[in-house]
């Protein structure tokens, strides 16, 4: 995944967005995820996108299968719907209270190649555990979602309570400092961007950076930590979006 560069206390370099980035950032802010043609050039034009540039990435996002094409409306394709659930699930995560208790995968399966050992270490991660040691994944019980069929086979799945104290254990799971600075710094290039390619990118960067962030519970996160904050600001950019897209 594509990382934000800070370059200073309260910065951030972004990188631009191409026109495939910008149709996907728009596509994946909204619900249902499709847009006519018409509208897709209306949006892109503040990004410096024009009409004949869009139309060719377009076509090729289709040839990609990014996209697919119901005649002159475009939506994600299932693979890039499979993208937006996670994101969406990144910027509202359902959560319970923790009581203590952490989930605890164990990677059982042998003699996998280095590609599926990698899909595996993905999917974990994006299941929002971290690991402890080589085969060893933890994070606190506190997320709602039902453990994947798919990895019955390859794990074995636990409740724990390691007897060391949580906050270290987090701490060392997780680069908390790290990923609360960079959660910082986008805010503060938030509250500086004003015209409309900076904003959008800011916010697809917010996107990335809490599809990283860990979820905790609130009592093994470090003071300040800017999850909420983050949350607020680009849940209020994606009404802002759909409220634009279908004017």
């Amino acid at each position: 995944m594509r990382r934000n560069v800070i370059s200073g206390p309260g910065e951030v370099e972004l990188p631009p967005l191409s026109a495939r980035s910008v149709v996907l950032s728009l596509l994946l802010g909204i619900h249902p995820p499709e847009l006519p043609v018409k509208d897709l050039v209306r949006l892109v034009e503040p990004f410096g996108v024009g009409g004949s540039t869009l139309r060719a990435a377009l076509s090729r996002m289709v040839t990609a299968g990014d996209l697919r094409r119901t005649g002159s409306v475009y939506g994600l394709s299932e693979r890039l719907l499979e993208r937006q659930r996670r994101q969406d699930d990144a910027v509202h995560p359902a959560t319970r209270p923790w009581d203590g208790d952490w989930e605890m995968a164990v990677i059982t399966a042998t003699g996998r190649g280095p590609a599926e050992r990698a899909e595996l270490r993905t999917e974990l991660t994006r299941l929002r555990l971290a690991e402890l040691r080589e085969g060893v994944w933890l994070r606190p019980a506190t997320l709602i979602r039902p453990w994947p069929a798919e990895l019955d086979g390859v794990t074995r799945y636990f409740t724990a309570r390691p007897e060391s104290p949580a906050e270290e254990l987090a701490a060392t799971l997780w680069p908390l400092g790290e990923w609360a600075a960079e959660g910082r710094a986008l805010l503060a290039h938030l509250a500086r961007a004003d015209r409309p390619g900076d904003r959008f990118t800011a916010f697809a960067a917010v996107v990335r950076h809490l599809l990283a962030d860990p979820v905790l519970p609130p009592e093994l996160l470090p003071a300040d930590w800017p999850g909420a904050a983050l949350r607020a600001a680009y849940a209020d950019f994606q009404r802002e979006v759909t409220v634009h897209a279908h004017a």
